[in-house]
Parts: C-alpha cells; structure tokens; sequence
C-alpha cells in the first residue's frame, strides 16, 4: 500500500501560497451555515427582469444550447456596441473589439492573462475588489497599492494622494515595469464614483508612463445623488490603451449567468480572444442571447433601478448607525463600508464571526481588501441589494448588538 507523499506542497503551485479563498463567498457559506441573513455577497435576493428570462427560456427552447462563437455571439456583441456608444459616446468595432466571456470575473483574469509577463507591475486602488490582487499574481504580474483613505467628514468622499499614485506608476527599473493600473469605478467596496478630474488624472499618468488601464465598469448604472459615470475610455488618448471590462451581473440582477466582456482595441482583443478561448471557450449560448435582450431595455429601466437602490442605501444606513457603525455614504455600487471601532473588537475577523454567529447578519471583513489586513481591521462591508423585507429584519436583529 502506497503512503501518502510527505511533501504535498511540492505539487503545488507557488503562486496559491499568496492568496486565500474568498472571504466574501466563505461569508456566505457561513451564512448558509448559522441561518444569517446575507448582506455579505453582492448578489440581489429578488428577481431578475421578466423580459430578459423569458428571453433566456424562449432561447433554450428555440434550441440555443450549443458553442455560440468563442468571442460571443454577434447579437450579443452588437448590443454591447450599440450601448457604448449610447451610453458613453464611445464608437466599437463588434466584430474586432469584443470579447464575451464567463462574467466580468473571467474577463478580467483574462486580460491580465492576455497583456501581462513576468515582472510586470498592476496598478491596484485599495480597497479593493479581492479577485484584483489574486488575478495579477496569476498572470505572473506583482500587485502595487495605492490606497484609497475615507472621508474624514460626514458625506464625504474617498480620496488617494496624487504623489502617491505618480510614484507607483514611476516605479519601473529594468525587471519591473508598470504595465497597466485596474479602475473600478463605480467603486467596490467603497461606493466611490470617480470623478472627471481624477479620470484625468490617471489618464496623463497612463500616457507619459505608456501604461494600460483596465477600467471595471460593472455598476456604472447603480449611481446616486448625482453621480456620473464616466468611462476612461472616452477621454482623449485612452481609446487606444484602456480594456473596459463589463457583464450583466448588476445591471439584470443575473449574478449566477456569468455573462461578461471585454472591449479593447484590435490587437489587444485578439490576444483576449486566444486567453479566454483556452480558458472557457465560450461563454453559456441561451444566456448570451438574453443578453442581447437586457441591453435593449429602455432607460427608463436604469433610472428606476438606480432610484430602488437609492432606497435600500437610505433603508439599510440609517438602521446600521443607529447600532453604532460609523457609515461611509456610498455614491455608486451597492455596497456601504463602515467603520467598527465603536463595538471594541480586536478586529474585523472577530466582529463578523461574532456578527454571523451571535447577531445573525453575514458581513464582509475589512481587512480582505488590503494588501496589509490591519489596514481593514476596524472595518466591514455590507451589501444592501436585498428585498426591503430582508433589509427590514437585518435591522431586526441589529438591535441585538445594539443591547450588546
């Protein structure tokens, strides 16, 4: 009988010994576990548009159930292009600048995938989304934070330091270059919107530096109180070196589809296309079809659906303040971050096991979008895209930790 090899990690890669799984989804796991309810993962409790399953349902009975094209079928991609340019004035080639992918997830990944060698450096505002980091170490890239601080008054905003920004991309020797820098805007976990002059900003840096920005969009349409979104994409001088990366997930409440994209120019897109063809082939045929659906849906669907979040945002914020979490006041995303330091817990770690467990309310831990996890160790992360009945027992059960 053969024994077990006394040194495992030798079969392993050494790229997994610098992430862990992901905490938000470990969160809802634990959720699942101790009967909480889950503001923790960012997928919506309600149902998705009518339009767009019965969009998905007649395809599959129309008998779209195989490959569609590797880089998306053409109703999808033109749909893609026709939004862009309606919504951001930005002109796409939808036979040579886009890729569909498996979600915004793996559109991601394979961009890096796609652009990046050995010793390049990414760009990362941190907090940020946790897939970014992991993904660049994927691709055989190095991570460098630039760190987003929080408002210091009421109602303000999330802010990086301009020296701060120019010395990461200025970091270059000859084994290390900075290759692109990742945006998300509408920002997650913050809420952060960025705006025109930081845009700018970051544009003349990509410029002089010849870097790329690889922008996820994915919440451009959840906006509040006035925001604007703005694509990197249509300032002059980024058209050529930005990957604007999106998916149906939050816009159509279809997080678990997994239908997303990648627009770039030409010859960026070809190399995306050969990445994602040997990652996933193709992307789920009937559900690509649907897509075409959901971007054909009027603006008005936008507007009512940034105006319902609006509402969970001022129905979830004031229930937590009550309770003693200092709230920093998002402007896009559905997501609020918040400050724990009121409840004396030695960290985030420990407060939202004791807040799954003891509360019954599933929350994000701070600390997994840094780099350095003191850094996110007196904050959380709820999520608010739930049905107001779920939002309304989550402040339920708040009061438990408010007596506490």
């Amino acid at each position: 009988m053969s024994q077990a090899s006394p040194h495992p990690k030798h079969f392993l890669s050494d790229k997994v010994e610098h992430f862990t799984e992901s905490v938000i989804r470990e969160m809802t796991r634990q959720a699942m576990q101790y009967g909480a309810v889950n503001l923790a993962q960012g997928f919506p409790d309600f149902p998705a548009p009518a339009e767009i399953k019965r969009a998905a349902q007649e395809a599959i009975a129309a008998d779209v159930n195989q490959y569609a094209i590797t880089w998306g079928a053409q109703s999808l991609r033109a749909a893609i292009a026709r939004q862009m340019r309606e919504w951001q004035g930005i002109e796409v080639d939808p036979e040579k600048e886009i890729v569909v992918c498996c979600g915004s997830t793996e559109a991601m990944i394979a961009t890096l995938l796609a652009v990046c060698n050995k010793g390049d450096e990414v760009v990362v505002f941190e907090p940020f989304y946790e897939n970014y980091g992991p993904d660049a170490i994927l691709s055989g890239a190095k991570p460098r934070f630039v760190s987003l601080r929080p408002p210091q008054v009421a109602g303000g905003e999330w802010t990086f330091d301009e020296q701060e920004l120019r010395e990461a991309f200025q970091h270059q020797t000859t084994t290390h270059h900075t290759k692109a820098i990742i945006l998300n805007t509408p920002n997650n976990p913050t809420g952060k919107v960025f705006s025109q002059k930081e845009l700018e900003l970051i544009r003349d840096l990509c410029v002089e530096y010849n870097v790329l920005a690889i922008t996820d969009e994915i919440y451009e349409h959840i906006l509040y109180d006035g925001s604007e979104h703005i694509s990197i994409a249509r300032l002059d001088g980024m058209r050529e070196r930005t990957i604007t990366i999106n998916g149906l997930s939050k816009s159509y409440s279809v997080t678990g589809w997994r239908v997303g994209w990648a627009v770039a120019p030409p010859a960026i897109t070809n190399a995306i296309r050969k990445v994602h063809d040997f990652l996933t082939v193709g992307a789920p045929a009937p559900l690509q079809e649907a897509g075409g659906a959901a971007l054909s849906l009027p603006a008005s669907y936008y507007r009512e659906l940034a105006d319902r979040y609006r509402t969970r945002r001022d129905h979830l914020i004031p229930a937590l303040e009550k309770a003693g979490f200092l709230c920093y006041r998002p402007r896009g995303a559905y997501y609020v971050m918040t400050d724990i330091s009121a409840f004396g817990f030695a960290n985030d770690v420990e407060f939202a096991a004791y807040l799954v467990k003891g509360v019954g309310i599933a929350c994000v831990p701070g600390s997994s979008f840094y780099k350095h996890p003191k850094d996110g160790s007196q904050q959380v992360r709820f999520a608010f895209c739930k049905k107001p009945e779920t939002l309304d027992e989550a402040a339920r059960r708040l009061e438990k930790l408010r007596r506490k």
